[in-house]
């Protein structure tokens, strides 16, 4: 299995895909050689491909699924291929995973359907004794069965190869958590994530939108955490409605459409969103203002200035204007004190979307989060300097790290005495916190949303107040 093999390099990285497996291969040697992010290479290599719905489907969850379950794919290969992983060819290695993933999980592809498409793809691919190795090492695992975690693992490993995890990241979890519902949270990691979408106020209402999916043989009903959401099970692409097209939704996971309704701005006030792309928490800040006072939206990149300006436009918001800049920079820029609500979306490791964005367990270490947590640090001694006396920052991350959490807030509090947390958030977001046991008790004005608890994306939320 040469690398100087003609069909090794100008096949896999060659012209359109003919089939939904050969456009996951595609997308899996890209993630793995190039470091591409699974959901944009997936939507490229879709585009280009021809597939049907359904094919577009079941190459969706093959790439999904192989990256989400990969180190326990990789542990049953280990015994099957001498050399696995690092001496295999990239193609050869994203071939016998993708398949691997189908055998195992993906139940309703026959088992030897599995096998002869690998195989065709091999020959198609590479040469004969490709194709003979592929067989084999699949028709073994057919055979002999995927072994379970070996007895006797710490927990961390165990729960690390049962549910296919990092074991430094479990370990993390097991020591805040507990094993049970570390064990939990890399189980809902690999759920997939649900098609969810917030209902644009200025235009219709929930119950109208409902209504209206219901007509057109959609399965939806309203989100328990959010009072503008709502869920839809086979809906396909939300993005691709007459609803979105018309500004009547937004796509937005469920935690995310909290962080607007946490600060709350009213009617005539000025609110800015320090980093802002691709704009759905600008623009529901916007919709709750009824369109009315003033949401300067930040990002360091002006093509993402760009999906911002659509989205407002989109969804008939005039209130909405754009700003290319580091966020660091914003007091200079719009001066101090300019804002009754500043909304503060770090960047940040990513913790909390790995059901979205698989790949995230893999990429992301340690240090990863201890340099993230510096730059929220600094974001946040910045991003205050924008609120004006009694006026709201509201600082929130997509993880469930610490770090970059709760001890992040405790740390801003610390060195700006001028801000004190603020519990009174809307009783709309509070009560299904309250509901579903998520409100910590004393509640003091910041929430850690994780991803088993009502299947939304992990979220970190804290709202600080500043002194008049």
């Amino acid at each position: 299995m040469s690398e100087n093999n003609p069909n090794f390099r100008r096949k896999p990285h060659g012209g359109p895909p003919a089939g939904p497996r050969e456009v996951a291969l595609q997308v899996l040697l890209r993630v793995d050689q190039e470091g591409a992010y699974s959901g944009l290479e997936l939507n490229k290599a879709l585009e280009q491909a021809r597939l049907t719905e359904r094919d577009k489907g079941l190459a969706t969850e093959i790439v999904y699924g192989t990256i989400q379950r990969l180190n326990t794919i990789d542990a049953a290969l280990q015994a099957k291929v001498r050399g696995w992983p690092g001496k295999v060819e990239p193609w050869v290695k994203a071939l016998l995973r993708l398949s691997c993933y189908q055998l195992r999980w993906l139940s309703r592809v026959p088992p030897h359907a599995v096998v002869d498409e690998a195989v065709k793809l091999a020959k198609k691919l590479g040469h004969a004794g490709v194709a003979g190795l592929v067989n084999g090492v699949l028709r073994g695992l057919l055979r002999d069965g995927f072994p379970p975690p070996p007895d006797g693992l710490p927990p961390a490993q165990r729960i690390a190869l049962l549910h296919s995890h990092p074991a430094w990241l479990v370990e993390r979890w097991i020591a805040r958590y507990g094993e049970d519902r570390a064990a939990a949270l890399c189980a809902a990691n690999n759920e997939p994530p649900r098609q969810s979408a917030r209902v644009n106020r200025l235009k219709t209402s929930r119950d109208a939108l409902l209504a209206a999916m219901e007509a057109a043989g959609l399965r939806a009903g309203p989100s328990r955490l959010s009072a503008d959401g709502v869920v839809a099970e086979g809906a396909g692409n939300l993005a691709a409605t007459v609803w979105h097209r018309d500004g009547l939704l937004t796509v937005q996971d469920e935690s995310a459409m909290l962080v607007a309704a946490v600060a709350d701005p009213r009617p005539g006030m000025t609110a800015i969103d320090c980093c802002a792309a691709p704009g759905g928490k600008t623009t529901q800040l916007a919709e709750r203002m009824g369109d009315r006072g003033r949401v300067v939206a930040c990002d360091v990149h002006p093509h993402k200035e760009r999906l911002i300006a659509r989205q407002a436009e989109r969804l008939g918001l005039a209130s909405v204007e754009t700003v290319v800049c580091d966020a660091r920079e914003l007091p200079d820029r719009l001066g101090p004190a300019s804002a009754d609500v500043v909304l503060l979306d770090a960047p940040c490791s990513g913790l909390g979307v790995i059901r979205r964005k698989p790949e995230i367990k893999w990429t992301k270490t340690p240090a990863d989060i201890a340099a993230l947590a510096r730059l929220q640090r600094e974001l946040l001694g910045e991003a205050c300097k924008l609120v004006r006396p009694g006026g709201i920052l509201v600082y929130s991350t997509c993880t469930i790290a610490p770090e970059e959490n709760e001890e992040a807030a405790r740390d801003f509090l610390k060195a700006h005495p001028d801000f004190f947390p603020d519990p009174g958030w809307p009783e709309e977001v509070l009560a299904p916190l309250r509901a579903a046991g998520a409100l910590p008790e004393p509640f003091g004005g910041m929430v850690q949303l994780l991803p088993d608890t009502f299947g939304s994306d992990g979220f970190f939320i804290a709202r600080f107040k500043r002194s008049l």
